[in-house]
């Protein structure tokens, strides 16, 4: 059997912890070699070489 929850979890207890939950958005940048998107730090898709990211 499943444990009972001692204590009530109010909304804003609830909601700050989910806040954690929520999609973060993917950096994609253009390869510098063959000019297609890849995500930074990663190797490209198309060429193989690593991307290294700049800003």
């Amino acid at each position: 059997m499943a444990g009972v929850p001692v204590k009530h979890h109010s909304k804003s207890k609830v909601g700050r912890r989910r806040s954690q939950l929520a999609l973060k958005r993917k950096i994609i940048i253009a390869c510098p070699f063959c000019k297609s998107p890849a995500m930074p730090h990663r190797a490209c898709v198309q060429c193989g070489r690593t991307v290294k990211f700049t800003k």
